[in-house]
């Protein structure tokens, strides 16, 4: 309900103690107010004089923060206002804790009423009116003008005789200022209200914070905050000053300073320790219980005992008569009493099988003592005796070095034998052993060790592979750097160090054909492709193309047409590499293109399709390591405009238009087609010495001088699927046979390993590695063994060529 200012200030009066009506002002926005009315009791003051008066005398010490002057000179918010409108002499009400101007006629006939209902009270009130004006005195700051003090004066006048039950509603409602002296008309109430001077409802105080009021009074005027102008020095000064600094708190409901008295001090303090708030409340008191245990001597009830309860049931009786019967009978038996002998947990015996324990084989035998012997005797042998150098060196030794732990005595007679003053300190310790000897025991699982070994299939499972020596090609008088065999299998080709190439006939171990060169040969390749009879020959800067005129003629002659059919182009360009035809006695020998290069040639690679030639330059330096020849058009290309490392080999993929460059410590994947690098490998070793890809193309194997061979799987990742250190000494060359799953290593330790590698089609499926055989034969010289292994095309056979200047076959 909506309410005028006026009718705020109505307060109904009977002689009965009254019911006084107070409005709240729920400010829900500062333009409409809305106010709440509810009745409140107001008892006599007459019966609470003497408790006042006690409260008046004490006022000072309980709240002296409102000094006896502050009415007198302290600032008021209405100076310098009279003349609005809106900060008018009614603004204040009693209820607001500022002092009542008075002014009104309503209010001066209402106080006229008051006094005659009240004058029997006069002295209380006046004291009562007094509280009130020290407290708006300290709250409000502005400066009072000479016009308000007179106004004061008369309104103590007409305050003295207000009745005990207007006048005391700032002393009961104001719960924020006056916790300590105010007369609380509800002795036993123990509701937590608010400050009546303040009726903005329990709303929060934030929303005041861009406002200069802060709530309403009973009129429905607003209340204006204190001006806070302290600044920080301000604050500095008053917290060193004021003695009273750190019991001042701020109220928030009307902006004022609280000091909190020392009851009040004590109750914060014990809340802050957890304590209960009253002082005299003790929770340690005993219990007392209801109901007492001890059986009383009257009878809950006076109620006469049952019949039943002294004659004898027949019910029970023919009840007693079977259980005899069945006892009799031997159907009951009766329970067993008690073994009293103790029963002893063995520590040592046999566990339960179902136990965590029982599981394990027990591995820990009960120690046993060693049995007594001569020197324990009270009466030894006089050599078990010792003399008096082997005591001091016993005493010398430390205790866990002694053989004996006991000096060995003689006594006359048993009687004499004293007391083993170690006795209960070892037999502590006996005891302490066998007590914690089980909990010593690991949960060892019994795992059978061959059950640790992966389960790989028997070498027998994995057959055919080379198992024996069975030809070797003796001729060369120098190391054998390089061997390759003919597609057909029918010949193999050997390049030496002594200068010469020589032709073999596989079955038969018989050299066919020898040719001279002009140094030592590097490398030979013969051409993959069946239809073209051509060997590759690498020595210095040199390769040379021979057709060694074995085999098919059709094949030999269809070569050399290959190459006589070239006709140059119109425009001839400048090519990196010199080519040339054989002529007169190397034409005769089978020399057919001669190609000369800036750099020694050390490797020569075909391509699968027998027209690309690969050949190898190392050198760090220069970009020019790498050169690709294209012998039907005599054309040669440098497909690399630098290179990153020092080049050990290369290889072309046998399906896909792949080229791999093995430097020392990685191999690159190069896509011819799109000129990129797809792949890089991390070979993880040190020097990488020979390469070689799986007839399948997805899997690698690479060769180093730290006798390491790495497999990679290059669709699982850059780095090795497995590394294999068979070898003891540096691998030399390795190799995949075309057909089988097998591949093989050549090292300096003068060995060949052969393993099994068989690769799934099934790409969940791991790669299956399982070395098969070690193979030897050759002869270390020069600290070399083994420089070059290659498979046939066809059979399970391996050749492999040394240092002692021989190729072996092993099949």
């Amino acid at each position: 309900m909506i309410f005028e200012n006026r009718l705020c200030k109505k307060i109904i009066k009977t002689n009965r103690p009254r019911r006084r009506l107070t409005f709240d002002v729920i400010d829900s926005n500062p333009h409409g107010r809305i106010f709440s009315m509810r009745p409140t009791h107001t008892g006599t003051m007459s019966k609470l004089k003497n408790k006042k008066r006690n409260l008046e005398e004490n006022e000072d010490e309980q709240l002296p923060i409102f000094d006896k002057d502050g009415g007198k000179d302290g600032p008021h918010l209405d100076d310098g206002d009279e003349d609005q409108g809106d900060l008018s002499e009614s603004e204040e009400s009693v209820f607001s804790g500022l002092e009542e101007s008075g002014s009104d006629s309503d209010d001066e006939e209402e106080e006229e009423e008051d006094e005659e209902d009240g004058s029997e009270e006069k002295s209380s009130d006046v004291e009562e009116d007094k509280t009130d004006r020290q407290l708006s005195a300290k709250e409000v700051i502005k400066p009072q003008t000479d016009v308000q003090n007179s106004k004061e004066k008369k309104k103590k006048k007409k305050a003295a005789g207000k009745e005990g039950g207007e006048e005391s509603v700032v002393a009961d409602r104001d719960s924020g200022l006056q916790i300590s002296s105010q007369v609380d008309e509800y002795e036993h109430d123990t509701s937590d209200e608010e400050d009546i001077r303040n009726t903005v409802g329990n709303i929060p105080m934030e929303w005041y914070k861009d406002y200069p009021h802060i709530g309403y009074d009973l009129d429905g005027k607003k209340l204006f905050k204190p001006i806070r102008n302290k600044d920080e020095l301000d604050e500095f000064l008053d917290k060193m000053e004021n003695p009273d600094y750190w019991r001042t708190v701020q109220d928030k409901m009307t902006g004022a300073d609280i000091r909190l008295s020392d009851e009040q001090v004590d109750l914060v303090h014990r809340l802050q320790q957890g304590k209960f708030g009253d002082v005299n409340f003790n929770e340690y008191e005993p219990a007392i219980d209801f109901f007492s245990n001890e059986v009383m001597i009257h009878p809950v009830t006076n109620r006469p005992q049952d019949k039943r309860s002294f004659i004898p049931s027949l019910i029970e009786k023919e009840k007693v008569g079977k259980l005899v019967h069945a006892i009799k009978m031997g159907w009951i038996k009766p329970r067993r009493p008690k073994e009293t002998t103790p029963q002893y947990y063995d520590l040592w015996a046999k566990e339960d099988p179902n136990s965590i324990l029982g599981r394990h084989k027990m591995h820990v035998p009960a120690p046993k003592m060693k049995l007594p012997g001569h020197e324990e005797s009270y009466n030894p042998p006089p050599e078990y005796l010792m003399s008096e150098e082997e005591r001091l060196a016993w005493e010398q030794q430390d205790p866990e070095d002694r053989k004996l732990s006991f000096l060995p005595q003689k006594f006359a007679c048993l009687r004499a034998v004293p007391a083993y003053s170690r006795f209960i300190h070892e037999r502590f310790e006996r005891c302490l052993d066998l007590y914690l000897c089980p909990r010593q025991r690991k949960m060892r699982v019994n795992v059978n060790p061959e059950d640790l070994i992966p389960k790989l299939p028997k070498p027998k499972d994995l057959q055919p592979f080379p198992t024996t020596q069975s030809l070797v090609y003796r001729g060369h008088s120098s190391l054998v750097r390089s061997i390759s065999v003919s597609p057909s299998g029918q010949w193999l080709v050997s390049g030496s160090d002594d200068c010469t190439v020589r032709f073999w006939e596989v079955s038969t171990a018989r050299c066919l054909k020898t040719v001279e060169v002009g140094g030592a040969v590097k490398g030979v390749a013969w051409n993959p492709n069946p239809s073209i009879c051509l060997v590759a020959v690498s020595y210095d800067d040199t390769v040379v193309l021979l057709n060694p005129g074995l085999g098919d003629r059709l094949v030999c002659t269809a070569s050399d047409q290959l190459i006589s059919s070239y006709e140059e182009p119109e425009e001839v360009k400048d090519q990196l590499v010199q080519w040339a035809v054989a002529e007169g006695e190397g034409h005769e020998q089978g020399h057919r293109l001669i190609l000369k290069h800036p750099k020694a040639v050390r490797q020569v690679t075909w391509h699968g399709k027998g027209d690309y030639l690969a050949c190898v330059m190392p050198d760090n330096g220069s970009s020019l390591q790498v050169v690709i020849h294209q012998v039907s058009k005599r054309r040669t290309q440098n497909p690399f405009r630098k290179n990153k490392g020092l080049v050990q080999c290369v290889s072309f993929h046998p399906i896909r238009p792949y080229f791999f460059v093995a430097t020392q410590r990685y191999v690159r994947v190069y896509n011819l087609i799109k000129q990129e690098l797809t792949k890089k490998l991390m070979a993880n070793c040190k020097w990488i010495s020979s390469m070689a890809i799986h007839p399948g193309g997805d899997n690698v194997i690479c060769g180093s001088y730290d006798c390491r061979l790495a497999w990679f799987d290059l669709d699982l990742s850059t780095k090795p699927y497995k590394v294999l250190r068979h070898h003891k000494k540096a691998l030399r060359s390795v190799a995949y046979h075309r057909h089988y799953p097998l591949f093989a290593s050549g090292s300096d330790d003068g060995s060949v390993i052969v393993c099994h590698g068989m690769v799934y089609n099934d790409l969940l499926q791991n790669p299956l590695i399982v070395p098969v055989k070690v193979l030897k034969g050759h002869t270390i010289t020069h600290d070399l063994g083994v420089l070059d292994v290659t498979f046939h095309p066809t059979q399970p056979w391996v050749f492999s060529s040394g240092s002692d200047g021989t190729v072996r076959l092993f099949t």
